[in-house]
C-alpha cells in the first residue's frame, strides 16, 4: 500500500519498474542483487531506528520540561 503510494507520487509504472530491474540486472548481475537488496534493507532500517530514537529523545525532553 505505501509503495503503490509512492510510485505514484513518483510516476512509476509496471513497465518503468520492470524497465529498472532489468538495467540493474544487467548492470550488477544476478549474484549481486540479492547482497546489494539486503544492504539497502539493513540502511533503511538503522534508519528508521536512528530516527525513532531521536523522536523519542525529543519527547522524553519535551516531558522532562513540563
Amino acid at each position: 500500500m505505501i509503495t503503490a503510494s509512492i510510485y505514484a507520487i513518483m510516476g512509476l509504472g509496471g513497465q518503468e519498474m520492470l524497465l529498472i530491474f532489468l538495467a540493474l540486472l544487467l548492470f550488477f548481475g544476478a549474484k549481486k542483487l540479492p547482497e546489494l537488496a539486503r544492504g539497502l534493507g539493513k540502511g533503511i532500517r538503522e534508519f528508521k531506528d536512528a530516527t525513532k530514537d531521536v523522536r523519542e529523545n525529543i519527547e522524553d525532553g519535551l516531558k522532562e520540561t513540563k
